[in-house]
């Protein structure tokens, strides 16, 4: 594997997997806390990873190196886009996906969670993934490369639940930029259930709490 991974899971043998890939200079530990608070116990056994993104230079930090999932160019993200970047680590989120599949979980038992850039990663390979997914989660992120999405995307995944949060008063990533990636989504034909809450560029309680609910629902075993 390209990536270095963190893993957990819940119980022996687990039949679904979250894959979170987390924000900009964060690593693979960030999201640990959120997965031990979430209670999934009525779909089974959960295997959670966590992968690390690779180090680069961040053009917007002065070119400081951190983990980041592609580069940062400037304030306007979806004006100025690491294409390069961005497509390359698809990639290797893809290569993720299929490792879990090779391991036994079945694609559509895979979500694909993210926090800010983890969450335009999410968007970006999640609606492009050959499988059908479970469910694809992007908190407090946007859809990059949005005008190749529809030509993109792959059929599997047209009918993927989407799950989005934001800050409301998110200084990162815009409040209104998140409604506008959710509004493209929908007007693609996505599923998107939308939550915002008065907070900044994070996550809440509440905001788990309507995550966990949703993931049950998401991985609720399917009718014979």
């Amino acid at each position: 594997m390209a990536l270095e991974t963190l893993e957990g899971q819940t119980g022996p043998q687990p039949q679904t997997c979250i894959i979170v890939l987390h924000g900009l200079g964060a690593d693979g530990n960030d999201f640990v806390p959120v997965a031990q608070e979430m209670d999934l116990r009525p779909v089974g056994a959960v295997r959670y990873v966590f992968p690390h993104a690779p180090i680069r230079p961040v053009t917007i930090n002065g070119g400081s190196r951190m983990r980041a999932w592609y580069d940062i160019l400037g304030t306007d993200l979806a004006r100025k886009e690491d294409e390069p970047g961005l497509r390359a680590s698809l990639s290797e989120v893809q290569a993720l996906i299929d490792r879990e599949v090779a391991r036994g979980i079945a694609a559509e038992r895979i979500v694909l969670m993210g926090f800010s850039q983890g969450c335009a990663m999410t968007l970006l390979a999640g609606l492009r993934a050959p499988q059908r997914l479970a469910g694809l989660v992007g908190l407090s992120g946007y859809l990059p490369l949005a005008a190749s999405t529809a030509a993109e995307r792959s059929a599997a995944n047209q009918h993927t639940p989407i799950f989005m949060g934001h800050g409301r008063h998110d200084p990162i990533v815009p409040h209104a930029g998140g409604m506008a990636s959710r509004d493209a989504l929908r007007a693609l034909g996505h599923e998107v259930e939308w939550h915002d809450y008065p907070m900044e560029h994070s996550v809440c309680a509440e905001e788990i709490a309507d995550l966990n609910r949703w993931l049950l629902k998401v991985l609720a075993p399917k009718p014979a």
